[in-house]
Parts: structure tokens; sequence; C-alpha cells
């Protein structure tokens, strides 16, 4: 009896989260480019007398091995 109970509660929540997260009243608003600001930041910094400058490239994580770079083997023919 207790699995029963268990499973009707948790058949009703499965249920709850279906209808709050793909009911008629969640649906994607889409903005246009414009509506985003992105110079806030910049303007930001410059009212507090920042100077905002480019970093360096970032090295590459792993070096390249030595030796010759191994060979991909042929994937396997369909059967005929």
């Amino acid at each position: 009896m207790p699995v029963a109970i268990a499973a009707f509660i948790a058949l009703i929540g499965l249920l709850a989260l279906l209808i709050v997260d793909h009911g008629p009243w969640t649906r994607p608003v889409v903005q246009a480019p414009a509506a985003i600001p992105t110079n806030e930041t910049a303007a930001a910094a410059e009212a507090a007398g920042a100077t905002v400058t480019p970093t360096d490239a970032k090295p590459a994580n792993e070096p390249v091995p030595p030796g010759p770079k191994p060979v991909n083997p042929d994937a396997p023919k369909a059967p005929q």
C-alpha cells in the first residue's frame, strides 16, 4: 500500500511539472538584438576612470605530442 501511495504522489508531481513547464503561458519571448544592452559595462568602467585593454592570447592547453599523428581507421563497410 505505501508503494501505491508513493507512486500516486509521484504521478501527480510529474503531471504538475508537465503542466507548469509546458502550459500555454510559457511561450518563449524573443528579443531583438538592439534590445539587449551591450555597452553598460564599458560605460561604467569609463565613468569610474578605468581603462579597458585587451588581454594576451591564451596559450594552447596541451602541447603537441612528438611523433607522427595517429591515423583514424576506415569505417566498417556495410554487409551486402
